[in-house]
């Protein structure tokens, strides 16, 4: 479907700028995986990319943005998993820059170096489409299943997030923010599907006025603008780039970005009820404390897995007797909605490794 230049959004191709790498790359396209961990995030960082590698059916590259001080670590401890699971990803580290503005203000925006994915189309200029997620993130099921989401946007689509909240009138946005955000409810920018090249491409509006600047060029006057006004950081300057810019976002339900909101009053979100959750969340570092043990007994799982051991044995069913000690919260009363994913996503990977196929007797 073609697209009218003067249309926000637009997707076409700057002067010079290289054709999306779906036209040169092999027939095996690699997913691309973006994280930026700084100061103490190294062990929950690698928790997450162990996740994904652990159920992924195509090759992963992760990019990794970090400081100079976690990077020996960071390739250490990757290149010591087993062969079987680093022949299924590269890994590339990156330093913490910024390409506009005081870097050290952008630095301390929110969370340390959080900013560091606003900036991800312009470093990674020959990637095509990247999921960005946060280092408290868990793959429940393969990243191949969010990956397939870049399928289902539109042609003036360049971006996926979540809801921040399922219930607009008792979300932090609808009620406290101090500047526009996307939708009733805004989103949450904690795991994030982008087509880059169309990012690159695309013209984008920061106020109610006709004009577009291209996506490096609005970050630093966006800032400027709403420096006072935000909370969130980074998120908040995504809400407010998708406020203006609606028909830019795809919006996936809450099961790919599943967090301790969605349960801990009560359970509010009806795709994992359903479909049980894909991509887990554990912002407010319920990881490392008690207030969550839901959450808390599925990082230590997966974090705790020997690599080689079998999935059912040294992780599921361990994991369902932890959960037995978590039905005193709203969380671990619906352990179905953790489970689902990840038994369906076990059971594939057993049914793979072990059936044996016989073949018929030819005499």
């Amino acid at each position: 479907m073609s697209v009218s230049f003067n249309v926000f959004c637009a997707l076409s191709r700057r002067p010079g700028e290289s054709k999306s790498l779906r036209a040169v790359m092999p027939p095996e396209l690699w997913i691309h995986l973006a994280v930026v961990a700084c100061g103490d995030r190294l062990e929950e960082t690698l928790v997450m990319l162990k996740s994904a590698i652990l159920f992924s059916r195509r090759k992963i590259h992760f990019h990794i943005f970090t400081e100079d001080a976690l990077k020996p670590e960071f390739d250490k401890q990757l290149r010591q998993w087993p062969a079987s699971y680093t022949k299924k990803f590269e890994h590339t580290l990156y330093p913490i820059t910024f390409s506009v503005g005081n870097p050290q203000e952008w630095k301390k925006l929110f969370k340390p170096c959080a900013a560091q994915r606003l900036f991800l189309p312009v470093i990674l200029k020959d990637v095509d489409s990247l999921l960005y997620v946060d280092t408290d993130v868990l793959f429940l099921r393969p990243v191949d299943d969010i990956w397939k989401l870049l399928r289902q946007f539109n042609s003036t689509q360049l971006a996926a997030m979540a809801p921040e909240h399922e219930i607009p009138k008792t979300g932090w946005y609808s009620r406290f923010a101090r500047h526009p955000f996307y939708g009733s409810a805004g989103v949450n920018s904690g795991v994030m599907l982008m087509n880059l090249t169309r990012i690159r491409s695309a013209q984008f509006k920061i106020s109610m006025l006709p004009t577009g600047l291209a996506w490096e060029d609005m970050l630093l006057p966006l800032y400027q603008k709403y420096k006072n006004a935000i909370t969130w950081g980074d998120q908040d300057l995504l809400n407010i780039i998708f406020y203006f810019n609606p028909e830019c976002l795809y919006v996936f339900p809450c099961q790919w970005n599943y967090r301790p909101d969605h349960c801990m009053y009560g359970s509010n979100c009806k795709e994992a009820e359903r479909e049980g959750v894909s991509v887990l969340h554990g912002n407010r570092g319920v990881y490392h404390d008690d207030k969550q043990p839901t959450f808390k007994a599925l990082y230590e799982a997966i974090r705790d897995f020997p690599f080689q051991d079998n999935l059912f044995q040294s992780m599921y069913y361990p994991l369902q007797l932890k959960f037995l000690e978590t039905v005193h919260t709203l969380c671990g009363r619906i352990p179905q909605v953790f489970l689902k994913q990840i038994e369906k996503t076990m059971r594939r990977a057993y049914e793979k490794h072990v059936i044996i196929r016989v073949r018929p007797n030819t005499r």
